[in-house]
């Protein structure tokens, strides 16, 4: 990998939190081991020891961390220790992949602008959880994911990017996810190699892209790539 010395501007450096599998993290995992994104993964963080995600992470001899939060007095006590652990690590981006906690708002606060979420709905519609089966209780023809800078307020941050797929007659929720995983991994890379590439960045304005600020979420094409909607 070459480094600042060659001449040649190093990895970004990505701290990766989540709960569950880790199937996004696995989708940042190949897509730098591709070479179709210049990331360096410093960390997989984890609420919940058995994750999935850790195993991921230690097959690619990438750097684990597990902390219990029954083992701290509050909420706010655990994320602080959490994102003064991955501070050690200097990422330039922390990612939410599926980390299934509501962060405490003094413990985001410095890290506002440099840490985002992927999530399973088309923002604002459906935060939260159980976002398939809500969206099939709604009957939307149309289903999807989005990439969003986090705030305080739950899945409210400003989204840089998102996903879409139809809903099919007869779709369950379960189903509805597993065809949205495909295009949410796609989403997932697409816009962190933006964000690595300094052509995404949240700004008092809002989110803005090659500078300008976005007046609409970009969007996933076909062949992977992200632009503003027609």
């Amino acid at each position: 990998m070459p480094s600042a010395a060659d001449g040649a501007a190093a990895p970004f450096r990505l701290a990766v939190l989540a709960s569950g599998r880790g199937s996004n993290l696995q989708a940042l995992i190949d897509a730098q081991r591709a070479g179709r994104l210049p990331i360096e993964i410093v960390l997989v963080a984890s609420d919940k020891a058995q994750a999935q995600a850790l195993r991921r992470a230690e097959d690619a001899g990438i750097a684990t961390l597990a902390l219990d939060p029954k083992g701290y007095a509050s909420r706010a006590a655990f994320d602080a220790d959490l994102f003064a652990r991955v501070a050690e690590y200097e990422p330039a981006l922390i990612v939410l992949a599926g980390f299934m906690r509501i962060l405490d708002p003094a413990a985001l606060a410095p890290w506002v602008g440099r840490i985002v979420n992927i999530h399973p709905s088309l923002l604002p519609k459906y935060r939260g959880l159980h976002t398939h089966r809500r969206a099939l209780e709604a009957g939307d023809a149309v289903h999807g994911a989005s990439v969003h800078f986090v705030t305080a307020e739950l899945d409210g941050g400003p989204v840089v990017a998102q996903a879409e797929i139809p809903v099919h007659a007869g779709d369950s929720a379960d189903g509805l996810a597993e065809r949205l995983l495909a295009r949410e991994h796609r989403l997932l890379v697409a816009a962190i190699a933006l964000i690595a590439a300094g052509r995404v960045a949240l700004a008092d304005d809002g989110v803005r892209y090659d500078g300008t600020p976005l007046a609409a979420p970009l969007r996933l094409a076909d062949d992977g790539t992200l632009a503003p909607p027609a």
